[in-house]
């Protein structure tokens, strides 16, 4: 039980004067904040919340269980000033150091050289930045009438959401947060409608020209104008024999491959009343986002008694949930391996770098010159000035510009700020009808498949996202050359400018009557594959190039299928046949890994026969004992699973050879779960790939058993789960910077923890939704807050969260907390 304090209105705004500073009061109204524990009249709390119609936005914020915010009001102002108010109070730092980004203000206060949380260097992300607000390209879409633009309910929940965020920092004060990370520091101050308007931008275009390689691209562009004048370009590169230089690409621009794709996305699972043992439908959400910065999700529900009732959780910044249930549906997202952006290669007039062709007819790139200010080691400030070049199809990128060429960027999302739109739209939807139409009337969704299934037991894959219209028949005439391994297209002629469908909102992009798209009563899943085998029953062919048509899958994708089979057929070990609530989280935290699965014998095998192997370096290595453990291993993840972090470094080493020789059976399309397979006991390449995993343990200072659970840590929590090219379901990496106490885990790549974030099973019965949720890193990114680890210690433990959905449940909650606000 918390202590009981209440405020007074004139204490209140006694209060907000002495710690505001004259930025902070403009804008802020006074206002009444009651904070309740459990032993306060909760029929009190209900009373202020009606008595405050009329008078401006009212939210009553119900804390139950590791903190997780049940907010209520009675309009969209009051939902959004409550959410943001309990954001800010869990994660005020982390949007303010959103907005310094979005801004463009990361040189000014942390210098030029450093990197913002998407690993952008801080001037080139500045530059960006600055051009988006110079060109006021959120500001002149949050002024289009809805659809296009914000509808009346999103400008009222993302004002109420700024005015929540400022009245917890009103309140509080900046020297008084209690988090360490912003306390006290001067880039910490109010936000604006237009700042949260850009997170939410900034989003949707994540899969595009906000795309870190693409945002340094951008910036470096006007240096590289300077000189293209005088640069000679570089040879194309050579086509296959037999084939034409506009046919040597083979693949769509900007498009993934089944193999070589990093492990940026999730798992979902809709099952449906043929495979529910109840005959109910079922929905697994298991997004795999960073553990850091703005990726992160925030859980809660927000109701509007009879007008929506939604739980779930949504990424840091935005004003409501992305990823959650209503009463009679379930819906999660996972990442699209679609086309949303395009490079295009343009022909420049000869002897002007900033000019180019289209049609035989010379068009000039706008300039805009960008000031952004720079914080010098010893605290001075200057300022740099940097140019931003655009062409007709988007920014110009200063890789491959050279005196005959230059590649542009067309993002499909450039003038997407409907999302909010549809999540609104979506969050209302009680079944698979209205959750179509809810994406038919906006078309908001940026970059993500949704997954999802009703009360009725029928489920529901799509592909609403925003795709560049281009047939194949149009991509083939198009394809060039172009430094990229993505294809690039021609962009000398209109020809090979998007077309756009008749039901489509904005030109440019595939309409709904052209979206992949899948409904069935057994089940629909996806883990990052394209959509061709989104039931195994069931391909999906026929789509276009663009939708990620490959009629082949990765490894984590494979076993998920063959996990969702194996429960139908009672097969996994796990009871009677059929998914059940418990059954689809018992499955989620199997933690299986398909290429042991697959592969692990063989490798024994090979270990058996040859125990004393030689490294690339020529050093010989005794792998016995590692044999040993291989052999003993459980191919499974869990956190005292000994064998995984050796298995995890044989399968990078693997990845690394010459060739695939060491592989015995190839891609079947006929066994397309368990194919390609096998290692070649005999393979030179398999060989050295054994011996050089054991010595990069050694070097590591790790035993061959190590448990997965002694070197991957999160604030020194153990924790199962594994890299995602394994073949891991539960996807979930941490290295030796992963927070404190991270991991020694040696695995490739940058220190960045990732993998399973918010998690939720949500069963849909005739009398409502029964969920259980996880969110693995806990609600606050504060480190001194209570809720900064409480979640991951039951990650570790496999326990899961019951949700408290209906009035009855959030007041049973033991040490519930009210607190009820007025503006």
């Amino acid at each position: 039980m918390t202590e009981n304090t209440k405020l007074t209105d004139r204490q209140s705004r006694a209060k907000m004067r002495r710690l505001a500073s004259g930025a902070l009061a403009l804008g802020l109204a006074a206002g009444l904040l009651t904070a309740l524990t459990p032993a306060s009249a909760q029929a009190a709390a209900d009373t202020e919340l009606t008595a405050g119609q009329g008078a401006g936005w009212t939210a009553k914020i119900r804390r139950t269980e590791y903190g997780v915010p049940h907010v209520l009001a009675q309009d969209f102002g009051g939902l959004g000033y409550g959410y943001g108010y309990a954001f800010a109070q869990d994660n005020l730092c982390e949007l303010a150091d959103q907005v310094v980004t979005l801004r463009g203000e990361r040189s000014r206060w942390f210098g030029a050289d450093g990197r913002s949380s998407d690993r952008t260097g801080n001037l080139d992300s500045d530059t960006y930045q600055r051009g988006l607000l110079q060109a006021g390209t959120v500001r002149r879409l949050m002024a289009e009438p809805a659809p296009l633009g914000p509808t009346g309910e999103a400008r009222q929940l993302v004002d109420g959401y700024v005015a929540g965020y400022n009245r917890y920092l009103h309140d509080t004060g900046v020297d008084h947060l209690p988090d360490p990370s912003c306390r006290g520091k001067g880039w910490v101050g109010p936000i604006t409608a237009e700042d949260i308007w850009s997170v939410l931008y900034n989003v949707n275009t994540m899969s595009g020209v906000a795309k870190t390689q693409f945002a340094e691209a951008v910036p470096g562009a006007g240096a590289t104008a300077a000189q293209a004048a005088t640069t000679t370009a570089p040879a194309a590169p050579a086509a296959p024999a037999g084939a034409t230089a506009a046919q040597a690409p083979t693949v769509a621009p900007w498009s993934h491959s089944a193999d070589d794709t990093p492990d940026t996305g999730s798992n979902a699972w809709a099952i449906g009343r043929d495979a529910d043992r109840d005959g109910h439908g079922l929905l697994l959400a298991n997004p795999h986002l960073q553990w850091t910065g703005p990726e992160r999700f925030y859980q809660a529900q927000l109701t509007i008694p009879g007008v929506v009732d939604v739980a779930g959780a949504g990424l840091y910044g935005l004003p409501f949930i992305q990823i959650g249930h209503t009463k009679g549906l379930a819906w999660t997202h996972t990442t699209s391996y679609a086309d949303h952006a395009t490079l295009y290669r343009l022909s420049l007039v000869p002897g002007d770098p900033t000019a180019y062709l289209v049609d035989g007819k010379a068009e000039r790139m706008t300039t805009e010159t960008v000031k952004v200010t720079v914080r010098a080691s010893d605290g001075t400030l200057s300022t740099v000035d940097r140019s931003l070049y655009r062409s007709r199809q988007g920014y110009v990128l200063a890789d491959g510009w050279t005196g005959e060429q230059a590649y542009t960027l067309r993002d499909s999302n450039a003038g997407n700020l409907r999302s909010l739109n549809e999540w609104l739209a979506v969050s209302r939807s009680q079944n698979l009808d209205q959750l179509r139409q809810a994406q038919r009337t906006y078309q908001g969704n940026p970059w993500a498949y949704t997954t999802a299934v009703d009360s009725t037991g029928t489920a529901y894959f799509t592909d609403s996202s925003a795709v560049p219209h281009l047939p194949d028949a149009q991509l083939t005439r198009c394809l060039v050359p172009g430094p990229w391994s993505t294809g690039v297209l021609d962009g000398s002629t209109t020809a090979c400018d998007p077309g756009s469908d008749p039901d489509a909102l904005v030109p440019g992009i595939f309409g709904p009557a052209n979206h992949p798209a899948l409904t069935r009563t057994d089940y629909v899943a996806n883990s990052n594959n394209g959509p061709y085998l989104t039931n195994a029953d069931a391909p999906m062919a026929g789509l276009p190039t663009v939708y990620n048509a490959a009629q082949r899958i990765a490894t984590r994708p494979q076993l998920g299928l063959r996990m969702i089979a194996e429960r139908r057929a009672g097969t996994d070990g796990l009871g009677a046949p059929g998914f059940t609530l418990d059954t689809l989280r018992a499955t989620m935290f199997g933690n299986r890994v398909q290429s042991a699965e697959l592969d692990r014998d063989d490798a024994v095998a090979l270990c058996r026969a040859h125990p004393a192997l030689t490294a690339s370096d020529g050093t010989p290595v005794d792998v016995r004992a590692a044999c040993d453990v291989l052999a003993a291993w459980d191919t499974r993840a869990d956190a005292d699973s000994r064998g995984t972090v050796l298995w995890q470094a044989y399968r990078d080493a693997l990845a690394g050879t010459r060739t695939m020789a060491w592989q015995t059976v190839p891609y079947d399309p006929a066994r397309p779960l368990t194919t390609p397979r096998g290692i070649a006991a005999d393979n030179a390449d398999a060989q050295r790939a054994f011996a050089d995993a054991v010595r990069r343990l050694a070097a590591a200072g790790l035993p061959v058993d190590a448990p997965i659970g002694a070197v991957q840590r999160w604030a020194g929590i153990p924790l199962h789960g594994c890299a995602g090219q394994l073949g891991c379901f539960n996807v979930l990496t941490a290295q030796p910077s992963s927070g404190a106490g991270g991991g020694t885990y040696p695995a490739a790549g940058a220190g960045v923890p990732h993998g399973s974030s918010f998690l939720m099973a949500t069963e849909l019965t005739q009398q409502g939704p029964r969920t259980r949720t996880l969110l693995a890193y806990g609600q606050s990114a504060d480190p001194t807050s209570p809720h900064f680890t409480d979640q991951t210690r039951r990650y570790a433990a496999k326990q899961w969260v019951t949700e408290r959905f209906t009035e009855a449940e959030i007041r049973s909650a033991p040490g519930l907390t009210v607190t009820t606000l007025h503006r």
